[in-house]
């Protein structure tokens, strides 16, 4: 079966601020990545701050560049997809930005920043659009009224099912979500993650989740990917994953986690940096693949 997305070798490289007296180099944020994800599934990304997570997101939907390797969307090339192409393939890819707060225009009224899709898209008449935007409106739990105000009149849980609603307006197959619910009170953070889970159901969304919270991820995710140093160190299911990590930085990854039991204490798994290699990854059983 081919895969919904399928990601190969990619690498993304930035320059790097030259020094003083030198010339700038450059820094690998992205190094020989490749993964697939199966229409339907929700596939996990973790990692530490900075280890290539959102960069890999960011390229898939070339809102960054890459700077080599291959990503097929269905049958579409999209790397080497014009400027034209690309714009018409974003009907299909979109994205759940981190930060509710900066990502919607805090000039624009809600029900603008929803529209603007289908405006950039010449999809329906201004009537038309403005009835699927109250339709948007209520499939992401707001009151259409609200449309009409500003985002500062929202609060971040109701900011980021504004960001939902907008990436959901053209009726996308795949999304990718970048740390949705990280910058939300953590009393909120359980609705938008059941709101991503049942918009997934309705209407048949493929995830690419990026989180670095662990426990989430256990939830939510079919299969995941443990990156380090722009490099995938680890991939299985979520169930494997969690049960029998196999990487040593998996493994201590996973030992950081909170416990929810009182009292009850996990040993923390030291890792040392400097014995990490830049392995491929091989499959160490069905389904199980591992830096080792």
């Amino acid at each position: 079966m081919t895969p919904l997305l399928d990601v190969r070798h990619l690498v993304k490289d930035f320059p790097a601020s030259a020094g003083l007296f030198g010339r700038g180099g450059t820094v690998r944020a992205v190094d020989d990545v490749s993964f697939a994800i199966e229409a339907g599934e929700t596939f996990g990304l973790v990692g530490e701050s900075g280890s290539g997570k959102t960069t890999t997101g960011r390229c898939v939907l070339r809102l960054v560049e890459p700077t080599s390797g291959e990503i097929r969307f269905k049958d579409l090339d999209v790397r080497a997809l014009s400027a034209r192409e690309l714009r018409r393939a974003r009907r299909q890819l979109q994205i759940v930005f981190q930060d509710p707060y900066s990502a919607l225009n805090p000039r624009m009224r809600a029900g603008d920043i929803v529209e603007e899709p289908l405006i950039i898209h010449r999809m329906g008449s201004r009537d038309e659009r403005r009835t699927r935007v109250a339709e948007l409106f209520t499939l992401v739990g707001l009151d259409p009224e609200d449309a009409r105000k500003l985002p500062r009149e929202f609060s971040g849980g109701q900011r980021q099912r504004i960001g939902l609603a907008r990436a959901i307006a053209l009726n996308p197959s795949f999304v990718v979500c970048d740390e949705p619910v990280s910058a939300l009170d953590v009393s909120v953070q359980a609705q938008v993650v059941n709101l991503l889970l049942d918009l997934q159901q309705r209407l048949g969304l493929t995830y690419l989740f990026i989180a670095h919270d662990l426990r989430l991820v256990r939830q939510v995710c079919t299969r995941v990917a443990v990156m380090y140093r722009g490099r995938l160190v680890e991939i299985a299911t979520a169930e494997r994953l969690f049960s029998g990590p196999a990487h040593p930085y998996t493994k201590a990854l996973l030992s950081a986690m909170p416990t929810l039991q009182p009292g009850q204490k996990l040993e923390r798994i030291p890792y040392d940096a400097s014995t990490f290699q830049p392995l491929p990854l091989r499959e160490i059983e069905s389904g199980h693949y591992a830096a080792l």
